[in-house]
């Protein structure tokens, strides 16, 4: 009985992969390196230089609070106890001032970081959807879910070219403008 049963899983399975074999074969195959694609991105890497200037801007900022904070804390120690609590005042409002700055631009940050990651990938995929159109691809995959790539079926570099002739008709369209 195990015998039928192994059998006609073999069987079946043999008919499965022929099927499969036979729906592939007329399909065009590809897979990109998105990795090397968003790194590579002329956009990732301007943001990139954005976003590092902004983080500086803000911890400078945020060094200078730190500063007056710590400048008041030296003075309230050498004060009387009297004088401690009128300036203890002052203090608390600099730190709860400090912790919302600090709130505040982190969240500022990480909403325009996602926006701008929103907007660099739905680059790419355009860019993919478009080799996909114009070489008549069925489906591209990501190389990172799949086990084993043959290096003729990488879009990455044509992927890349469309992103970087985008990138250079949309900078002499702003010129003209």
């Amino acid at each position: 009985m195990r015998k039928i049963v192994v059998a006609s899983l073999v069987f079946l399975g043999s008919v499965f992969l022929l099927q499969l074999r036979d729906c592939f074969a007329a399909d065009k195959l590809g897979y990109v390196d998105l990795t090397k694609v968003f790194t590579e991105y002329q956009k990732t890497k301007d943001y990139d230089k954005v976003l590092t200037q902004k983080e500086e801007s803000f911890n400078a900022e945020r060094e200078k609070k730190l500063a007056e904070i710590k400048q008041l804390q030296d003075k309230l120690n050498l004060l009387s106890e009297k004088e401690k609590e009128a300036k203890k005042g002052e203090l608390d409002a600099k730190t709860k001032d400090l912790q919302e700055f600090d709130r505040q631009k982190t969240m500022d940050l990480r909403k325009e970081h996602d926006e701008k990651m929103k907007e660099i990938l739905q680059d790419i995929d355009e860019a993919i959807k478009e080799v996909a159109k114009k070489e008549g691809y069925s489906f591209i995959f990501n190389d990172r879910f799949l086990l084993y790539q043959a290096k003729e079926f990488d879009l990455t570099d044509k992927v890349m070219s469309v992103l970087v002739t985008k990138a250079a008709s949309a900078q002499s369209a702003t010129k003209k403008k």
